[in-house]
């Protein structure tokens, strides 16, 4: 054995390296791991489970539901302003406010639609004659979601944010005796018709 390894010197020096060499990867793909564990360093290799990661992507996805206000107007039981959320349907809004009456002329109402934050839902009268019954005004719509105030009766008025019987009346009789409005902004003239309310006014009438 002694003359074989004389012999075959040199390969036992190679094989005694190699060997070596190998046990001292083995033993730093072990320990490298532990010691950075213990500092701080360690990361989940990609074969770590992702369920935690599927989890918190779902929580952000959610949308959050927000408080927000509507008021109902028209023929319902209890008009008024009620809270709602963002997930809230016209109808549901609606129930809030006792039901619609016997009288409204719900037909006219999308009762389907989502509500929004100072959205005006307005259920008419059977019968009720109006150039254009939309049931539900959103805030910021078009022209045609927007009261002529020239033109409309005492109820389509009152669908107006903080407009009650005492100032619908008022612009009635304010066009009657001075003709109709030549500007949205003619309306301060009337009595009780500050820079305030028509802030509150502008984006919802119009004079023609």
């Amino acid at each position: 054995m002694l003359e074989w390894v004389k012999n075959h010197k040199q390969f036992v020096v190679i094989a005694a390296l190699m060997f070596i060499l190998l046990s001292y990867y083995l033993v730093s793909s072990v320990l490298k791991p532990l010691e950075d564990e213990e500092n701080g360093n360690w990361e989940p290799s990609s074969t770590e489970p992702e369920s935690t990661v599927e989890e918190e992507g779902k929580q952000v996805e959610e949308i959050e539901e927000q408080e927000i206000l509507v008021d109902v107007k028209g023929a319902v039981q209890n008009p008024g302003v009620y809270k709602a959320t963002t997930g809230d349907r016209v109808i549901d809004v609606i129930e809030r406010a006792g039901g619609i009456t016997e009288a409204a002329n719900g037909e006219v109402v999308n009762l389907a639609m989502r509500v929004t934050d100072e959205m005006v839902i307005y259920v008419p009268l059977i019968g009720e004659e109006t150039e254009s019954v939309a049931g539900v005004v959103s805030p910021g719509g078009g022209e045609s979601d927007k009261i002529n105030i020239n033109k409309a009766t005492a109820t389509e008025l009152e669908t107006l944010s903080g407009i009650g019987p005492a100032k619908s009346a008022a612009i009635i009789e304010y066009r009657e005796t001075n003709g109709p409005f030549q500007t949205i902004e003619d309306i301060m003239s009337i009595s009780g018709f500050g820079e305030k309310t028509f802030e509150k006014l502008k984006e919802s009438i119009s004079v023609k």
